[in-house]
Order: structure tokens, then sequence, then C-alpha cells
């Protein structure tokens, strides 16, 4: 009785691996949780460098806003003392501190009126937007 050749089976071929090399699911595995914890270290780094930045930028911000207060403050006394100077030149009081306060509106209307020509020349990223939409189309195609 001739048997028929039927090639190589399976237990046939895994008994001639070695035990040590590995399959080609254990590589991906492996791959896998190397890249995993890769990324976690990549975070954990990121997060201790961000620590002491965060606070010196939250202690900056603080700074700033002091500063920002003392200077309300300043501006405050000498509007007063601009308006006693008015005083002292020969205004009435109450001329003197209106004068003042006129000054402050017309610089917040020319304050204003620049900031909103600025803001007029504001335009949305056109490149961007469309670059946006045209990947939108590829990964609903793909």
């Amino acid at each position: 009785m001739a048997t028929e050749y039927r090639g190589p089976t399976r237990s046939s071929l895994s008994s001639n691996l070695p035990d040590d090399d590995p399959t080609i699911g254990r590589l991906i595995a492996d791959t896998t949780k190397d890249v995993s914890l890769l990324v976690r270290n990549e975070i954990e780094l990121a997060k201790s460098e961000l620590k002491f930045s965060i606070k010196a930028g939250g202690i900056g911000a603080a700074l700033f806003g002091a500063a920002a207060f003392v200077g309300v403050l300043a501006i405050i006394m000498l509007s007063i003392s601009l308006a006693y100077f008015l005083w002292w030149i020969g205004f009435h009081p109450a001329l003197a501190f209106l004068t003042i306060f006129g000054l402050y509106l017309v610089m917040a209307a020319i304050l204003a009126f620049v900031g909103f020509k600025k803001v007029k020349q504001v335009h949305a990223p056109e490149q961007t937007i469309a670059a946006m939409k045209s990947n939108k189309q590829v990964l609903k195609r793909g």
C-alpha cells in the first residue's frame, strides 16, 4: 500500500522549532507591552517636568496680578493728584475731577476703537480648515 505524501503537519513543524524562539503573536504582544511602557514613562517624565513649570508659572501669574493691582492703585493716585493740580492752578474742584474723568473717557474710547479695528483684522485659518476637511474626507473613505 502506497501512502500518499500530505506535506508537513503542524505537529512536525512545531517540534522542529526550539522552545525559546518567540512566535509572531508573542513578538507582537511584547512590542505592544514595550510601546505601552514607553508611552507611560514618557507621560510620567512630562508630568514631573510640568509640575515645576506649572508651579513657577502660577507664582509668575500671581505676581503679574499683584503688579496689575498696584498699577491700578498708582493710576488712581495719579488721577487724584492731577485733579488736585488742576484745582491748585485755578479750576473749581468739581471741574478739575470732571476734567480728569473726561480724559479717561476719551482714552477709553480711543483704545476701544483701535482694539475693534484690530479684532476686525482677525480671519479664520482658512488653510488649516481646508486641510482638516480634507483629512476628514480621507478618514471617512479609508
